[in-house]
């Protein structure tokens, strides 16, 4: 691995070489920890593959869809405790009837 680092250091093309390490990085994820990767494969070469900005994004797009399913939820649990009716909160919420009845029977 020490050697794959020491060739990747070597490529003069910045974005090949951050795109190279990027790849290695994730390929040598099945075989090695994450410490030995980091230590030899320099994270801020990396940072500037366009792979790693695709995973980047992809975990940003995730993180927002958790957080939009999150507060639909707490706003069904909120028009639930105010007694409106299921079919009234689906139609707000777009949630599911069944996804509102269960969070119906867990109160």
């Amino acid at each position: 691995m020490t050697e794959v680092a020491k060739l990747i250091d070597n490529i003069e093309d910045k974005k090949v070489k951050s795109n190279v390490a990027a790849a290695t990085a994730i390929i040598s994820g099945l075989a090695l920890n994450k410490e030995v990767i980091q230590r030899l494969l320099r994270s801020e070469i990396m940072k500037e593959s366009v792979i790693y900005q695709e995973i980047l994004l992809e975990g940003k797009a995730e993180g927002k869809a958790e957080g939009k399913a999150e507060e639909k939820t707490q706003i069904a649990l909120n028009m639930l405790h105010s007694g409106i009716s299921i079919d009234l909160i689906a139609q707000i919420t777009g949630l599911s009837l069944d996804r509102i009845q269960k969070l119906q029977n867990l109160n």
